[in-house]
């Protein structure tokens, strides 16, 4: 968090958040029963299993609950005078 932030939904909250870390583990499930059969490294994911492309940081706004990524609330933080 080295920018500043504003809630792009609340628009008056620029001072509580909560930062989500996210960290992906790519699994096998069993169709059936939906129980993990194996789990993978991210170096070693078979073809028809994707790397993961999502953010490493989702940003939850403290006084709405809005959850996003951190460049909205960056953008939305950039676009508004501080009032």
């Amino acid at each position: 968090m080295t920018e500043a932030y504003l809630c792009p939904k609340c628009k008056t909250n620029r001072t509580r958040f909560h930062q989500i870390n996210q960290a992906a583990l790519p699994v096998k499930l069993d169709p059936r029963s939906g129980e993990i059969v194996e789990t993978f490294e991210e170096e070693s994911l078979t073809p028809i299993h994707m790397h993961y492309n999502g953010p490493t940081i989702r940003i939850q706004c403290g006084a709405c609950g809005l959850n996003e990524a951190e460049e909205t609330f960056i953008a939305f933080a950039k676009n508004s005078p501080l009032s």
